[in-house]
């Protein structure tokens, strides 16, 4: 890798960081609108599910900002909180399926959007390990 194609230390947003941000933003939508559709108009047929998917919004909006500005304990922060989240809601979900009558953003690993709720914050954790 040449010198000038490295990551500035410190910048998360600049070269592949830009597109990580852009992945964050799309999730930070997708998670947070489908929440708060699913908490207005049927929160009592899984209030536990819907409430985590909106947490996971709001995870997901910390990250993009952190990560869009540059605020590296932040980004930490929210990427490892997700990181634990999904690995914790996964396992409950396979474990237990009735906790979670509907589906999160993090059930089952997230295989309902292809798994990259589970593979994302490693590659925001391992990302933010090089800008650092």
């Amino acid at each position: 890798m040449s010198e000038s194609s490295a990551p500035s230390p410190g910048r998360t947003s600049t070269g592949p960081g830009r597109a990580l941000v852009a992945v964050y933003a799309v999730f930070a939508v997708a998670a947070t609108a489908r929440s708060v559709y699913q908490l207005l108009v049927k929160a009592d047929e899984a209030p536990v599910a819907y409430t985590l998917s909106a947490v996971a919004g709001v995870v997901y909006v910390v990250a993009t900002v952190a990560l869009a500005t540059d605020r590296h304990r932040l980004a930490v922060a929210a990427v490892g909180f997700e990181l634990v989240g999904v690995l914790g809601v996964g396992v409950l979900s396979l474990v237990d399926g009735a906790l979670f009558p509907d589906q999160t953003v993090w059930s089952d690993f997230g295989a309902g959007y292809g798994y990259i709720p589970l593979v994302l914050p490693f590659v925001g954790l391992w990302w933010l390990y090089r800008t650092r």
